[in-house]
């Protein structure tokens, strides 16, 4: 399944025991449609509390023949109004949504415009920091792979080792920026930490010297604040010739 979701009213993709996610309500969509008790949902990856996604991808099984295009309509019918499914493809059996990506990419949005039209997708900066400052040490993440110092603490992840291609601020408009990154795999709060860093360097509360240190000091409490999640959108996933 590829589809896109407005991550403000959720408590993240995956299921959670005190609050809904939109995991959940694919499940619920795909055991009323399907008549099944139970229909497992596995997703690219597990977007947090308040992020977005353009372009998520999720897999299912099942053993029957499935009309594609009517099971899209009829999904996006009984969905709620901030999810949306694109399309619905049969794929080999070995085909998995999470481990068979050969990488992701997240977009973040920030602005220097206060505007009510826009507050759940930006996050309101309250200057414009130093951009140009800001690349050269983004630059800076695609020559190293331990991520330790951008990971949430006490996750139940083997390894911070990330191998990240892109990394860079481009302008969007006279009020709007966008940061690009892209890697194999992302770890728990990540993207978010390291744009809170990156600010500080715009905002020249840290060197590029001083950046690099937190990277190779690998402790989460030498990095940044973590920024807030409405600028968040997970963009695009990439699986290679052979899946999808």
């Amino acid at each position: 399944m590829f589809l896109a979701y407005d991550g403000t009213r959720y408590h993240g993709w995956q299921i959670q025991p005190n609050g809904d996610s939109v995991q959940q309500q694919l499940m619920n969509a795909l055991q009323t449609l399907l008549r099944r008790e139970v229909v497992e949902v596995t997703g690219a990856g597990r977007t947090d509390a308040g992020v977005h996604a353009k372009l998520m991808v999720a897999h299912f099984d099942h053993d029957e023949p499935i009309g594609c295009t009517l099971l899209v309509e009829k999904l996006n019918r009984i969905l709620p109004p901030d999810i949306s499914v694109f399309k619905v493809e049969p794929v080999d059996a070995e085909m998995h949504a999470r481990f068979s990506a050969k990488s992701r990419r997240y977009e973040y949005y920030v602005t220097t415009a206060k505007s009510p039209f826009m507050r759940q997708y930006r996050y309101k900066l309250h200057k414009v920091p130093d951009f140009k400052l800001m690349n050269q040490a983004a630059n800076m993440l695609r020559e190293v792979d331990d991520f330790t110092s951008f990971s949430k603490l006490h996750t139940d992840v083997k390894t911070n080792i990330c191998h990240v291609s892109l990394a860079e601020w481009s302008q969007v408009d006279d009020v709007t920026w966008v940061f690009n990154i892209q890697a194999d795999r992302f770890l728990r709060n990540m993207v978010r930490a390291i744009v809170g860093t990156l600010l500080e360097v715009g905002y020249g509360k840290l060197t590029l010297y001083d950046f690099l240190q937190v990277i190779l000091q690998k402790d989460r409490c030498s990095a940044g604040m973590s920024v807030p999640a409405q600028g968040l959108f997970l963009a695009d996933i990439q699986y290679g010739n052979n899946t999808l």
